[in-house]
């Protein structure tokens, strides 16, 4: 560590707190992450795989917790999204009910694109893909074939 607290001591670099914070993710590669986790949450809990659904929705919770703290104008918004539309979601997760998991998620999407629109960014508007993603498998069982699979 660097004698300066106001600077740290890398394997590569001395860095001060402000090109600290310049690294930083900015709201938009934040809410990137958060637009990708939303879409594998809802085609895993479509998939029947509500394990995984919770999962992406718990990460999502985390990134906006992360959000919160690098933009703090977001936080009482993020508070309230986060009671008023990623339980409902983690409820239905733990029910394994479907119908009540499309619900919530659906809302959730609306309330997003309308703190959209309250935070001048109404360009932006957030929907869930037509196709699910690729890269994962969704199925309940997934994880069971791939322990079977190490036996």
């Amino acid at each position: 560590m660097s004698t300066d607290p106001k600077r740290v001591k890398t394997s590569d670099a001395e860095l001060s707190l402000e090109q600290i914070a310049e690294l930083l993710p900015g709201t938009g590669e934040i809410m990137q992450s958060v637009g990708n986790a939303w879409w594998k949450c809802a085609y895993a809990a479509r998939g029947g795989n509500f394990d995984l659904a919770a999962y992406f929705a718990r990460r999502v919770r985390s990134l906006q917790h992360k959000l919160a703290i690098v933009r703090p104008k977001y936080a009482e918004d993020l508070a309230s999204f986060e009671r008023d539309h990623i339980a409902p979601v983690l409820s239905a997760c733990d029910a394994g009910d479907l119908g009540a998991f499309e619900r919530a998620h659906a809302r959730a999407v609306d309330a997003a694109n309308e703190l959209h629109v309250k935070w001048g960014k109404a360009y932006i508007r957030w929907t869930l893909p037509e196709e699910a993603p690729t890269d994962l498998d969704l199925r309940p069982d997934a994880g069971q074939d791939a322990r079977r699979s190490k036996r």
